[in-house]
C-alpha cells in the first residue's frame, strides 16, 4: 500500500493493519480495496495519488476554515478549548461566556480564563490564521454549556461537555458486594402473562427479587423492534435504541382493559402460554389486536389526567418519536408482513423523513401514527410501575439495563439521519477464541466526523434513553466507544474505524453523573492495549464470567476467586454462552456439530477430549474453594459426563458468588437447571430457536422450587 494512502487512513482512523484476537493472534494487512471504500464512506476520495493528495489537502484545512468546534468535550479538571482567528486579530481584545445550557447568564457569574497563541500558522487564500488555546480558569460543575467567544467586535458560539472526573458509582457498590439475576426478559414464563414475559413479570421478579435479598435486576436490551417481522426478533438489532419493545407491555395492565376483554382474549392467550417456545407472531398480532381497541378507547378517555401525562411525554419526546411512529406507520403500510427490501426500497420520497411527502403522509395517517405513539407511552408507564416496585421494595440497584453497540441497518435511526451512518457498511467482529471466522453483525455505524458537528447528540439521547429507570448500563461492546470494526456490506473483509475515544468517554461519563448511573463495559473480544486500564481510571465497571476466568486462554485451571477483579459484574456465562448443565453434557457441542460449525468428528473429539479435561479442573477448584454443598458433596470425577453432579449449580454459585467482584449476577436459566441455549451467535433462526426459550418454572412458583431455594441459599452464604 503506498504511503500517502497510508497516510491518509491514519489521519481518518482507518486501520491499515490490525491483529485479531485469537488463541493465536494474527496480524492483517488491511486491502487497499477496503481502505479506499472506508475513505469514501467518510466523504473523502482515494480513487488515484492525486485525489489522495486533495483529500489530504482537505482533511488538514478542515479545523482551519472556522472560529470554532461545534462542540468541545472536556475534563472538570482541564476546561480548554481553541480558536482558529485571523492572524491580524491575535493581539485584540477578547471575550468569554460560558453559560448553563439553555440558561440566561445574568446571574451566572464572572468566567475567568487565559488565552495563548500556540504559534501555529495556516494561510487559507489570502489570509493568515493563527490558533488560540483558550483555558477557563473558573471552577464549572459537570455539565453541558453555551459558549461565546468574543474576538474585537465578532462573536463565535460553541458548545462544550464538561465531564466529571469519574462515572457514577452507585452508593451500594460504596457499601460493599451485592448480587442478583440477570434474565430476559421475553423468556419470563407466568399464569397470566400471554406467552411473553412482559412488564407486570418484571415486576413480580423484582419482588421476588427483594424477598431473597438481590439488590439488581439484569435485563437485555428492552428496544423497539420491527412491527411488521416480529419474528426478527433479536434484542441487538432494534429499530431504535430511543424507545421500547410493546411487545413487553401487559395489556391487562393498560387502564382501558375491560373484564368482558379478558374473556374474549384469554382463551388466545393461555394457548400461547402453554407453548414450549415463544411464538412472536402470534403472540404481538394478538397484543396490538387488543391494543388498538384499547387506544381506540384511549382516544375518548374522561381521565383528564390520563391525557395530560400523554401529550407531556409527546412533548417529551418530540421529534424523535414522532419520526418513529411515522416510520412504523409507513413500514406496515408499504411492507405489511412480506419483505420489501426494507425502507431503501420505498419512492423516493419516503426514503428522506423532511420531504413533503412525508409531512403530508404525516397528516394523512394521523390517527394509526397517534396508535404507534400510545404503545410507547403505555410501555414507558408500565417500565416506570415496575421502576416504582425497585424504590418500593428497597433494592439498591435496581435496573441494570443493557446498550447494544448498534442498529440495525434497516432502521429508525438510520433512516431518519442518514447521513450519521456510515452508507454500504456495517459493524462487526473480526476472528477470535469464540468466533474464528469473525462476525458480520451488519448493524449501522456512525460516521465519526458527522457525530461530532452533531455535538454527539445522537449519542448523548441513545445514553439517555437507556439510563431511564435504571441503576446501572451495560455498554455492549464498549470498545465501540474507541473503535469499531467495520464490514463493506458487499464484502466479508473489512478494518477498524477509529472515534474520538477522547470526547465518546467524557460523555458517558457525564451522562452518567448526571442520569446517577453506573455504567459497565461488556469488553469480550479484540479489547487494545491499555483499553481496560482507561476505562478502570474513569470508574468503568469490566464485566466477568466463569468460563474467561482461566489460565492459558482458557485451557487452564480456573481462576480462584480471590483472582476475580474486584471492580466487576460477574456471572457464571451470558445469554450467548452455554448454561451449566448444558455445558457439562456437551450438549452444547453436539449442537455445533450439527450445524458444522464444528466441521467434522475428529474436531468434535478434540472438542469433547478438552471439554472432559475442563470438567474435571472445574470440579477441582470447586473443592479447592469449598463450596460444596454439605448434603451434596462430589462423589466422583463423573468421567464422560456419565453422571451430573447434583450440587454443582449450588457449588458453582457459590464459587462465583465468592468472588471479591462487586457484583454478582446469577442467571435463572443456571439456577433451573436448563439445558438448551438461548441464543448461538451467527445461527439464523431456522437453524437455532435463538431468543425464543422460556423459563422452565412460572414466576409463581419460583420461590418454591426447590433449585430455587437451594441455589439462593448457596449465593447468599457467599455473598
Amino acid at each position: 500500500m503506498e504511503e500517502q494512502l497510508k497516510l491518509l487512513a491514519d489521519k481518518l482512523g482507518i486501520a491499515t493493519q490490525f491483529s485479531d484476537a485469537g488463541l493465536v493472534r494474527r496480524e492483517y494487512d488491511v486491502s487497499e480495496d477496503v481502505v479506499k471504500f472506508l475513505v469514501r464512506q467518510l466523504g473523502y476520495n482515494a480513487s488515484s495519488p492525486k485525489d489522495i493528495d486533495k483529500s489530504l489537502q482537505s482533511f488538514e484545512r478542515r479545523r482551519w476554515q472556522r472560529t470554532l468546534e461545534s462542540i468541545y468535550v472536556v475534563g472538570q479538571d482541564d476546561i480548554r478549548f481553541d480558536a482558529v482567528i485571523p492572524a491580524a486579530a491575535a493581539g485584540g481584545e477578547f471575550g468569554l461566556i460560558v453559560c448553563p445550557e439553555g440558561k440566561a447568564c445574568a446571574n451566572f457569574g464572572e468566567i475567568s480564563f487565559e488565552v495563548v497563541n500556540t504559534g501555529e500558522k495556516k494561510k487559507i487564500g489570502k489570509t493568515d490564521y493563527v490558533l488560540l488555546n483558550i483555558t477557563v480558569t473558573s471552577a464549572l460543575d459537570p455539565g453541558y454549556y453555551d459558549v461565546s467567544f468574543k474576538v474585537n467586535d465578532k462573536i463565535y458560539t460553541s458548545y462544550m461537555a464538561i465531564a466529571p472526573r469519574k462515572c457514577f458509582e452507585n452508593e451500594a457498590l460504596k457499601e460493599g458486594k451485592i448480587w442478583g439475576f440477570t434474565v430476559q426478559l421475553y423468556s419470563l414464563r407466568s399464569n397470566r402473562n400471554w406467552g411473553v414475559g412482559d412488564f407486570s413479570d418484571l415486576a413480580e421478579l423484582v419482588r421476588i427479587g427483594a424477598r431473597s435479598g438481590a439488590d439488581v435486576i439484569g435485563l437485555n436490551p428492552l428496544n423497539v423492534l420491527n412491527h411488521s417481522f416480529p419474528e426478527d426478533a433479536s434484542p441487538y438489532s432494534s429499530l431504535s435504541r430511543l424507545f421500547m419493545n410493546p411487545i413487553y407491555i401487559d395489556v391487562e395492565n393498560v387502564p382501558e382493559f375491560t373484564e368482558e376483554d379478558r374473556a374474549v382474549f384469554e382463551p388466545e392467550a393461555e394457548k400461547l402460554r402453554q407453548t414450549e417456545l415463544i411464538h412472536y407472531a402470534e403472540v404481538y398480532r394478538l397484543k396490538i389486536k387488543a391494543l388498538e381497541l384499547l387506544h381506540k378507547r384511549f382516544k375518548f378517555t374522561s381521565d383528564k389526567e390520563r391525557r395530560k401525562e400523554y401529550e407531556a411525554y409527546c412533548r417529551e419526546k418530540g421529534a424523535d418519536l414522532e419520526k418513529m411512529a411515522v416510520f412504523q406507520t409507513l413500514y406496515e403500510e408499504k411492507c405489511g408482513g412480506t419483505w420489501c427490501g426494507g425502507w431503501r426500497s420505498w419512492e423516493k420520497e419516503f426514503q428522506n423523513p423532511y420531504s413533503e411527502a412525508v409531512r403530508k403522509y404525516e397528516i394523512s395517517h394521523k390517527e394509526r401514527i397517534d396508535f404507534f405513539k400510545f404503545l410507547q407511552f403505555e410501555a414507558e408507564r408500565q417500565f416506570k410501575q415496575a421502576s416504582r416496585i425497585v424504590a418500593e421494595s428497597g433494592m439498591r440497584m435496581g435496573f441494570y439495563r443493557d446498550l447494544p453497540v448498534g442498529v440495525s441497518s434497516d432502521s429508525i435511526e438510520v433512516w431518519s439521519e442518514p447521513d450519521l451512518f456510515l452508507p454500504d457498511a456495517g459493524a462487526g467482529a473480526p476472528p477470535d477464541a469464540f468466533f474464528p471466522n469473525g462476525q458480520k453483525w451488519g448493524l449501522g455505524t456512525f460516521n465519526p466526523y458527522v457525530l461530532k458537528e452533531k455535538r454527539y447528540e445522537p449519542f448523548i439521547r441513545i445514553l439517555r434513553a437507556n439510563m431511564h429507570f435504571a441503576g446501572a448500563l451495560r455498554i455492549d461492546h464498549v470498545m465501540g466507544l474507541m473503535r469499531l470494526y467495520v464490514i463493506p456490506n458487499s464484502r466479508n473483509e473489512g478494518t477498524y474505524l477509529r472515534f474520538n475515544f477522547k470526547d465518546m468517554l467524557n460523555i458517558v461519563a457525564l451522562e452518567s453523573y448526571l442520569n446517577k448511573c453506573t455504567i459497565v463495559g461488556e469488553s469480550i473480544g479484540n479489547v487494545p492495549e491499555g483499553f481496560l486500564e482507561t476505562l478502570s481510571d474513569k470508574d468503568i465497571y469490566s464485566l466477568s464470567v466463569l468460563w474467561a476466568e482461566r489460565e492459558n486462554a482458557g485451557w487452564g485451571d480456573f481462576r480462584t476467586p480471590e483472582a476475580y477483579p474486584e471492580f466487576a459484574f460477574t456471572s457464571v456465562g451470558t445469554h450467548d454462552m452455554t448454561p451449566l448443565r448444558m455445558w457439562w453434557f456437551a450438549y452444547d457441542l453436539q449442537l455445533m456439530r450439527s450445524l458444522s460449525i464444528i466441521p467434522d468428528d475428529n474436531e468434535l473429539h478434540q472438542a469433547y477430549h478438552k471439554r472432559e479435561n475442563d470438567r474435571l479442573m472445574l470440579l477441582n477448584a470447586l473443592d479447592r474453594a469449598g463450596v460444596w454443598p454439605e448434603d451434596n458433596m462430589r462423589t466422583g470425577n463423573y468421567l464422560y459426563g456419565e453422571k451430573y453432579p447434583e450440587g454443582i449449580e449450588e457449588a458453582v454459585h457459590g464459587f462465583v458468588a465468592k468472588s471479591k467482584s462487586k457484583v454478582f449476577l446469577a442467571q435463572l436459566e443456571d439456577i433451573l437447571h436448563v439445558e438448551k441455549l438461548q441464543n448461538l451467535p451467527g445461527v439464523d433462526r431456522d437453524k437455532h430457536p435463538n431468543w425464543r426459550r422460556k423459563m422452565p418454572v412460572a414466576l409463581e412458583n419460583l420461590e418454591a422450587d426447590i433449585a430455587y431455594i437451594r441455589n439462593i441459599r448457596a449465593i447468599k452464604r457467599e455473598r
